[in-house]
């Protein structure tokens, strides 16, 4: 095995990344060395890049959606071995502080995201803490099993951090990656009907596609984002009352807004998306007059991992059609894609790379 790899990293924010070779990562006694198979490109990739959420230390190589084969096991690490199918966990962490015991790791006090924090998955090979490593069936292909990790886990989180219960209305603003995952997911868990909002004809088309009720949304750079029409959109085609979850996965002002207008009495929005402007809310009228709320999802956790795998596996959870694109470990084909989803880009859903 060479000594070296090939890595797309990102080098200084606002540039494109790079394509370098570097040493490949040595493996720690409780480490797993990971040959990657496939990468997926996350819109927070784009956000990393444009230096809306940062990341350190620079150089790094992006990607957190990570599937592959075990390709060297540590000396002190056992249940694993070279040839494995494995997809990865995006973060690191020490299993110890009060956050990892009660299961909440993605505020670990010394917790490394990987694509963030540490070097990430669009390279040749990565290397993880065991404990991050869970098994891909031999049913789910390395597309899907990268896309699993982050845009279908965190939509599973999301309906969860807004306690979903079977029968209810789930209204999912924004259906990309984690939308298409979460409109299937919403069904799996027994909502009654689900509403998808988007600008995209293609998008709206297939969310139908996958059972839902397309809405056309307003534009990203309205102010108000049209609420109170969305809204009322939303209000006909739910049988002329409100929806008991409104996830959203962009989270701006377009977006937030008609979530709100749009909730039941005792309805909640979770917000998703790593917006980073002001969004008015009128404390009477949305929240207290209706006792709604609005819930912060960060991420996904470890834990949902399992059920999520075989939620695919069974076909609850179909990806084919959210695996739009596949393309080579490119540093020009990366940086296309990040430049698409950094322009909120219309057509495909979910980038690929195949390594």
């Amino acid at each position: 095995m060479s000594s070296t790899m090939k890595a797309v990293r990102l080098t200084a924010v606002g540039q494109p990344l790079q394509m370098q070779e570097i040493a490949r990562p040595a493996v720690g006694p409780l480490e797993v060395l990971v040959q990657v198979a496939a990468a997926g490109i996350c819109h927070s990739d784009a956000h990393y890049r444009a230096g809306v959420s940062p990341v350190h230390p620079l150089p790094l190589t992006l990607g957190h959606e990570v599937s592959g084969v075990v390709a060297e096991v540590g000396e002190l690490t056992t249940g694993w071995q070279p040839g494995d199918r494995v997809c990865l966990h995006y973060l690191a962490t020490c299993g110890q502080c009060d956050y990892c015991r009660r299961g909440a790791e993605q505020f670990c006090t010394s917790g490394q995201m990987i694509g963030k924090h540490r070097d990430g998955g669009y390279a040749q090979f990565i290397v993880a803490p065991a404990a991050s490593l869970f098994p891909l069936p031999d049913e789910i292909p390395f597309e899907q099993g990268a896309v699993m990790m982050c845009s279908s886990a965190t939509a599973l989180h999301a309906l969860r951090k807004g306690r979903l219960a079977a029968g209810e209305s789930v209204a999912i603003f924004g259906v990309g990656g984690l939308g298409m995952s979460a409109i299937q997911l919403a069904r799996a868990l027994g909502a009654l009907r689900v509403l998808a909002v988007d600008l995209d004809a293609g998008r709206l088309a297939l969310a139908e596609r996958l059972g839902a009720l397309p809405v056309r949304a307003a534009r990203t750079d309205s102010p108000s984002g049209d609420c109170q029409s969305c809204a009322d959109e939303i209000h006909c085609l739910n049988a002329g009352r409100g929806v008991d979850v409104a996830l959203d996965f962009v989270s701006v002002p377009a977006t937030l807004r008609p979530a709100i207008a749009s909730l039941a009495p005792f309805g909640r929005v979770v917000a998703v998306g790593l917006g980073d402007q002001p969004v008015p809310i009128y404390p009477y009228q949305e929240l207290i007059n209706r006792e709604a709320e609005i819930i912060g999802c960060s991420d996904h956790l470890a834990s949902e991992i399992p059920l999520l795998t075989e939620l695919v596996r069974r076909g609850s959870l179909d990806l084919a059609p959210v695996v739009t694109e596949v393309i080579p470990l490119d540093a020009a084909a990366i940086n296309a894609a990040l430049d698409r989803l950094q322009r909120y880009g219309a057509g495909g859903v979910r980038t690929v790379i195949r390594v």
